[in-house]
C-alpha cells in the first residue's frame, strides 16, 4: 500500500463538476494506493501512520489537533513509466481488490476518531488544494 501525503490548507475533490469531499481547514490530504499482496491488516496499519504522522505545524499530526484528512483512491501511485513512453498499471490492483482496502483505510482512521472526506472510487475526479508548506510525502507499507 502507497499513500501520497500532502499538508494542506484546504483541499476538494469534485466528480462532474460536483464537490463529493472537501475540508475546509488545515489537514492532510492523501493519495491512496493499493497494489496486489495488500490487505486489511495493511490498510489498518496505513490509518495509523496516516493519523499519528507528524507532519502538521509544531510536530503535530492529525491525532493531536484532530485535523481532517482528504483520503482519494489513485491507482497511478503505483504506476511504472521506466520503459518506454506508455506507462503500466500491473503493479495496481484491480477495482475489486482496491476498493474495499480504500474503504478500509477510511473506515479505520474514523474508528481512530478522524474526520474524513472522500472521493469517490474510480471516478474522474477533479482534485484542488492549497498545499501547506509545501510537504509531500510517500508512506510506503
Amino acid at each position: 500500500m502507497r499513500a501520497v501525503v500532502q499538508r494542506v490548507s484546504r483541499a476538494s475533490v469534485s466528480v462532474e463538476g460536483r464537490v463529493v469531499g472537501a475540508i475546509e481547514e488545515p489537514g492532510l490530504m492523501v493519495l491512496v494506493g493499493v497494489t496486489h499482496d495488500d490487505d486489511a491488516a495493511k490498510a489498518k496499519r496505513m490509518a495509523a501512520k496516516l493519523w499519528g504522522l507528524r507532519v502538521l505545524h509544531d510536530e503535530r499530526s492529525c491525532s493531536d489537533v484532530n485535523a481532517p484528512l482528504l483520503v482519494i483512491s489513485q491507482f497511478t501511485l503505483y504506476g511504472d513509466a521506466r520503459k518506454g513512453r506508455r506507462p503500466t498499471w500491473t503493479a495496481a490492483a484491480p477495482g475489486p481488490v482496491a476498493e474495499p482496502l480504500v474503504d478500509a483505510v477510511v473506515d479505520e482512521l474514523r474508528a481512530l476518531g478522524a474526520k474524513v472526506e472522500t472521493g469517490r472510487f474510480g471516478a474522474d475526479m477533479q482534485v484542488s488544494l492549497v498545499n501547506d508548506g509545501p510537504i509531500t510525502l510517500v508512506v510506503d507499507l
